[in-house]
């Protein structure tokens, strides 16, 4: 599990029931090196920002992590995190590699606002 203050998202299960039940959903899906560190902290700081947004880490390593590893979208990715941006159960954005608070913010306000 990763060393974060958000919601941690351990299976394919729980990940269907995340993007399923939440109409707003960020899951960044990395590690805990310096490319995703940062994404993580500005992920927990957006969160008291976008109540509306259900905020999640998911371990890039962990064999369920193939839901976002091996999603069409992530097709070409070639630095960690993953992350990834769910409206009504749907992918509406995909980055990779380290996001600044700025970049983050502007993809959820282009799909989520």
């Amino acid at each position: 599990m990763l060393h974060t203050n958000l919601r941690h998202v351990l299976s394919k299960d729980n990940f269907e029931k995340l993007i399923s039940e939440n109409e707003n959903v960020m899951i960044c899906c990395g590690r805990m090196g310096p490319m995703c560190i940062p994404v993580y902290a500005a992920m927990s700081e957006l969160e008291n920002e976008y109540k509306d947004v259900v905020f999640a880490d998911m371990e890039f390593d962990i064999s369920d992590a193939e839901v976002i590893r091996n999603a069409p979208e992530a097709r070409g990715f070639m630095g960690l995190p993953f992350t990834f941006y769910y409206k009504n159960g749907k992918t509406v954005a995909a980055t990779s590699s380290i996001q600044s608070r700025e970049q983050i913010q502007s993809i959820l306000n282009k799909n989520f606002k």
